[in-house]
């Protein structure tokens, strides 16, 4: 039996409603499948915050580098400011261990009416570079309430981080359609977006199999609108993969079904799986949030730790329920939070004959 620890971070919000959501059908999965996943909860987040002033214990980074891999809801409070949240709990967490990949699926799902007229079935992977380009911590404020105040944040490119960017989005492509574009501004952004521009291209050399197309993001971003089933997968950067992800998941129904999963490729350190959603205070404590991105999720990671069996019996298991018209709200459903799980379960035990013989080739010494 395969035994792995997950370090959980339910947070903020909806992420304390999602993250039980995911982890009962991880536990199905697992049972079914002989897996042993042994989870651990971390009550790290905004209401840490208030009590200590800090957004994660002082060694948290420690405790989580002796797990496999790290299940996050959300991370956000209107009383904390979003820097505070997010960099001193998400940002350090990719950057320590060398999460240098952020991978975000955007696929047509049965059941969800996408907002386009278009009926053509979308299926793109976005890969954006996680730990540099415009998030970088160059920068700084001057002559703070005075007339002259200024602000300064320095976008930062490096040969290696765009290398392995570009590089593991060759290999994504190599192995599906063979088209690999990648969001550029180098008509308006002089200097680092034609570095992007030529590192892109000279790692995608080394695939004779993939087709690069270099796409200003703008007219990118229209692409996504108006013909995203033309798109295999897409590598862009820190910034512009944030908001293409969630403007292809806004296309695909609702950002309440978009995953992700933040890589450390080697598996030298522990990745980390998240919703692409934040914590909707606005919704939280109602039972109306989506697990769908969360459960997705945990697909990803099962697949990362090397299940992928198990990982597309869950994710059958959710798909199976939204094609029954299962889904919540914002997927013109009915179901609360709980009921859709439900579902899910049901689902993924009607399905097990399915993956019997996979999950029986998992079980083997």
């Amino acid at each position: 039996m395969s035994t792995h620890k997950i370090a959980v971070i339910p947070g903020d919000g909806i992420g304390n409603e999602v993250v039980p959501a995911a982890v009962d059908c991880l536990e199905r999965i697992a049972e079914l499948h002989s897996l042993n996943l042994e989870f651990t909860y971390f009550e790290w987040g905004s209401e840490y915050y208030s009590r200590h002033g800090r957004m994660m214990a002082a060694d948290g980074l420690d405790q989580l580098a002796k797990h496999d891999a790290i299940f996050l809801g959300a991370v956000g409070s209107p009383e904390v400011p979003d820097a505070e949240s997010l960099w001193g709990l998400l940002i350090p967490i990719r950057r320590e261990f060398q999460q240098y990949i952020n991978l975000r699926p955007v696929k047509t799902l049965d059941g969800v009416t996408s907002p386009l007229a278009a009926k053509e079935p979308i299926d793109l992977l976005i890969v954006r570079e996680n730990n540099e380009g415009e998030y970088s911590e160059v920068g700084g404020r001057m002559y703070r309430g005075q007339p002259e105040e200024c602000a300064m944040q320095t976008t930062v490119f490096t040969r290696l981080g765009v290398l392995r960017a570009a590089h593991y989005a060759a290999r994504l492509a190599a192995s599906r359609r063979g088209q690999l574009t990648s969001a550029t501004k180098s008509n308006g952004i002089v200097h680092t977006m034609p570095f992007w521009d030529e590192v892109v291209a000279e790692a995608v050399r080394e695939y004779p199999d993939v087709t690069l197309t270099s796409e200003l993001v703008d007219a990118l971003a229209a692409h996504l609108v108006l013909k995203p089933w033309t798109l295999d997968v897409i590598v862009a950067s820190n910034l512009f993969g944030d908001i293409l992800s969630d403007l292809g998941s806004a296309a695909t129904g609702s950002i309440g079904l978009a995953p992700s999963a933040n890589l450390n490729p080697e598996g030298d350190f522990p990745s980390l799986f998240e919703p692409v959603h934040g914590s909707a205070p606005d919704i939280a404590g109602k039972g109306l949030a989506n697990p769908v991105g969360q459960i997705w999720s945990g697909a990803m990671m099962l697949e990362h730790l090397g299940h992928p069996e198990a990982g597309a019996h869950l994710q059958a298991g959710f798909e199976s329920a939204l094609r029954d018209g299962l889904g919540t709200r914002d997927v013109g459903g009915t179901s609360s939070t709980a009921e859709f799980t439900a579902a899910v379960l049901s689902a993924i035990d009607a399905l097990a004959g399915n993956y019997a013989d996979s999950a029986a080739a998992t079980a083997k010494p």
